[in-house]
């Protein structure tokens, strides 16, 4: 896919690195905006400033996507009751993408044209993304989009807070090959996400000595995997690569445990598998299967010890935080700062004023690339544990700078045409 960014944007300097944390300080104690701050320019009549919120509360995908509104809104009222952001208090629209890309559209157009928001904080799936994406465009919207993805994208209106495919998908790949074999078995729902993940896989693997033996896609949604589990037993991968998501994960995973299949006896990774999702699926009939992603419940850093104890004080000592839960509270707190630097929500000031902005992340430090405004990130590799958790097992030593289009590998040439 064609990346947005102009050549004329690709080639201005960064304007330099603003940490989070400082911004989160300034609020924690009280402080506004000051008096010669910029007044903001949209969505922020009266005492207020209004932001949306756009997930799937309904449908297959709110299984996910719930808990992800939630994460968002802990965010935003955290900020209000710390002064709010240019003396003004966050007004969150929520609505509600059902699950489907159309109505994902529908309810992107409502929040930029008659809400008249400021920025948007939604989507999961790509094909919501992707159908949300010429809205933004369109109508000069910012979306702050939480999931990890396929990559092959970089829209001037989306700011992506998940991981690239080099952040994720490829160190997976790596991973698995050097420790659990050659022959790949890949499984995805049928949307672009999987069939764009298992296009860079394809590649990957084929470079790197290794066998597609199979791949298959369901519908979203789908509840049957009988058949596909005959499949995977009759051509015995040493991997099946896992891109379902939604309600597809609890059915697949309790089917291949009733069959008698184990981690034991058949690795498995996914990577759109998180705390919340094994909540849905049970921690039994996932134990020893791995996932890969950039943050886990168990991710050892002081602020996520902080964040882990506020969430589950707010929603309950039940609830998991998972990676998309983090990555989207991470985005209302860099676009809080981005506005706060540049004295206005107007979309351009906040883009440009977001340029290599820091945050001390529950993950890690995370830092905005401005050539394409995804995050450097750290990646992860983890094994789910009985009690429904991830155990770290793998990490990279640093963090990781986004490339969304794979430009930095060889055997990545074409895969974006």
């Amino acid at each position: 896919m064609k990346n947005y960014f102009s050549l004329k944007m690709r080639k201005r300097a960064a304007t330099g690195i603003i940490s989070v944390t400082l911004i989160a300080g300034l609020l924690l104690t009280g402080c506004g905006a000051s008096q010669t701050s910029k007044p903001a320019e949209t969505a922020s009549k009266g005492d207020t400033i209004k932001v949306g919120i756009l997930h799937s509360l309904s449908g297959t995908m709110a299984i996910s996507e719930v808990s992800v509104k939630d994460s968002e809104m802990m965010a935003i009222e955290e900020i209000n009751a710390s002064g709010g952001v240019l003396g003004k208090k966050l007004e969150p629209v929520i609505e509600d993408g059902a699950s489907n890309p159309t109505t994902f559209a529908e309810k992107a157009k409502k929040l930029l044209q008659q809400d008249k928001v400021a920025t948007v904080f939604g989507c999961w799936t790509s094909a919501s993304r992707k159908a949300v994406l010429p809205v933004f465009e369109g109508n000069n919207g910012l979306l702050w989009y939480p999931v990890q993805y396929e990559g092959m994208e970089a829209s001037p209106n989306i700011f992506y807070t998940g991981a690239a495919p080099n952040q994720q998908i490829v160190p997976a790949v790596d991973w698995l090959l050097k420790n659990k074999g050659k022959k790949f078995f890949l499984l995805g729902s049928d949307y672009v996400f999987p069939r764009t993940a298992n296009k860079i896989i394809k590649a990957q693997v084929t470079a790197m000595g290794g066998e597609v033996i199979a791949e298959e896609y369901t519908p979203l949604g789908h509840t049957d995997y009988s058949t596909i589990i005959n499949k995977i037993n009759a051509s015995k991968p040493d991997v099946v690569f896992n891109s379902l998501n939604g309600d597809s994960n609890v059915a697949f995973f309790k089917q291949l445990k009733d069959a008698g299949i184990t981690s034991k006896d058949l690795t498995t990774l996914s990577v759109s598998i998180a705390e919340e999702e094994i909540r849905g699926i049970g921690a039994a009939n996932m134990k020893g299967q791995l996932v890969s992603w950039n943050y886990y419940q168990t991710t050892d850093t002081p602020e996520n010890k902080e964040f882990v104890k506020k969430y589950k004080a707010k929603y309950g000592a039940d609830r998991v935080t998972d990676d998309p839960i983090e990555a989207a509270y991470d985005a209302v707190y860099l676009w809080a700062a981005a506005v706060k630097k540049a004295g206005s929500t107007d979309v351009a000031k906040v883009k440009e004023a977001a340029r290599g902005i820091e945050f001390k992340a529950p993950e890690g430090l995370v830092k905005i690339e401005g050539e394409n405004q995804h995050l450097w990130k750290p990646v992860r590799i983890g094994e789910v544990t009985e009690d429904g958790l991830i155990k770290e097992i793998w990490s990279t030593e640093k963090t990781v700078k986004p490339d969304p289009f794979l430009k930095s590998y060889d055997w990545a040439k074409g895969l974006s045409n």
